[in-house]
């Protein structure tokens, strides 16, 4: 026993200096490249073409009310261009409930709606719309996600720049104030894109476009299509993670991906802890499957976003590996250090929270140090079980929403 304390002795201050040496120098990188980001948004000028714009929105077992909340956001756009909003029903089971609700929006100029005969999946919903439509521009929102109305004015502008083939936008949760859960879920959001995609926008670079609300070149997705449609990994067809692969393909043929941060949009958020993990799972599996997919293009795109996807991957696996050793060297050699350690943990969960606080004067983001725990608590084992079930397809589909 005492040869094993003995080995914590030396494995622990090594394993969780480390841990915090990467996280702080990391994280003092991506403030500063966030920031630098924010500085640095070109301005847009009064005199800009305003390309056409589809915009689709696939629809699978959707609360009716929830969808009719996302077209009337739709429907309140400021854009200027020629605008046309594509509702594909991807074979829904409540689809019963949903036709009052395409009914209503069918009828309004603009609006075109797809019954799909039955479920293929979220990218089969939006390469048919692609296939029948000719607008500059596409833009994807997901069916519970609210737009603000000069949403599409700003996430289209993003395009600007030839070289840039996708944009995304900002996401917080739309049910922020439900319960603790989506709270903590809302200033995580807020961190992913203010701070995580903000730094990667910085070098042209954002590793996911995600899917709630992005805007995508139409001549560069007619490029990857095939490729994104048909994705597979190990010999089996992939089910999620379309935005983060469709980002990898846009970047591997040679365009920027970027942040829009004054494109917002609200999105429903997780209420419940099972539905929130099963999130979490099917997020991290296609993080490490993506991660390697774009492994070789990471130094082309620069020495930053090497950085990043390594530390994506690796830093919950320092804490988690940190975390163990402090509770095994307490058990087996005592709690003297033990406060030390824990205030270790408290320091880089506040410096954490810092950049968001410092940016909004808004002390609900010290609410980050919470989701720390969380993470620390249950998001970490998660990831483990994501990489152990990496070729695992299944969604963990929501049920009949009517």
């Amino acid at each position: 026993m005492s040869n094993v304390a003995g080995a914590l002795d030396v494995a622990l201050p090594l394993v969780f200096g480390t841990y915090l040496v990467a996280v702080l120098g990391y994280l003092t990188l991506q403030v500063a490249f966030a920031e630098r980001a924010r500085r640095h948004t070109p301005a847009r000028g009064s005199e800009r073409l305003y390309p056409a714009v589809d915009v689709i929105v696939p629809c699978f077992n959707e609360k009716p009310a929830t969808l009719a909340a996302c077209l009337e956001s739709l429907a309140a756009q400021d854009y200027p261009g020629r605008l046309a909003v594509h509702v594909v029903d991807d074979g829904s089971p409540n689809r019963a409930a949903l036709l009052p609700v395409f009914e209503r929006f069918r009828l309004d100029r603009g609006f075109h709606v797809f019954l799909l005969p039955r479920n293929r999946g979220k990218r089969y919903a939006q390469v048919h719309v692609i296939n029948e439509t000719d607008g500059d521009v596409i833009v994807a929102v997901d069916s519970d996600t609210m737009i603000a109305p000069d949403g599409i004015r700003h996430i289209v502008g993003a395009l600007d720049e030839p070289n840039v083939g996708a944009a995304m936008g900002e996401m917080t949760a739309a049910n922020r104030d439900e319960n603790w859960l989506t709270r903590l879920i809302d200033v995580r959001y807020w961190y992913a894109c203010n701070q995580e995609r903000a730094a990667q926008s910085l070098f042209g670079a954002v590793l996911c476009c995600s899917g709630p609300f992005s805007a995508y070149r139409r001549s560069v997705l007619e490029k990857v299509l095939d490729d994104y449609v048909n994705q597979r990994f190990l010999g089996r067809r992939s089910t999620y993670g379309e935005d983060r692969y469709l980002t990898n393909l846009i970047l591997q043929v040679g365009s920027r991906t970027v942040y829009a941060a004054r494109a917002r949009a609200v999105t429903t958020a997780p209420d419940r802890i099972r539905p929130f993990l099963r999130q979490q799972l099917r997020w991290n599996r296609c993080t490490y499957r993506d991660t390697l997919g774009i492994a070789g293009q990471l130094p082309r795109l620069g020495a930053y976003l090497v950085l990043d996807a390594a530390m994506q991957v690796c830093a919950p696996l320092l804490l988690g590996s940190s975390a163990l050793l402090v509770v095994l060297h307490a058990a087996l050699a005592g709690t003297s250090g033990l406060p030390w350690y824990l205030a270790g943990y408290a320091g880089a969960a506040v410096a954490y929270c810092g950049y968001g606080v410092w940016r909004t004067r808004d002390l609900r983001f010290t609410r980050f140090a919470l989701y720390g725990v969380l993470h620390a608590a249950l998001l970490i084992p998660n990831r483990l079980w994501a990489l152990l079930t990496i070729t695992d397809d299944r969604w963990g589909r929501r049920g009949a929403a009517a």
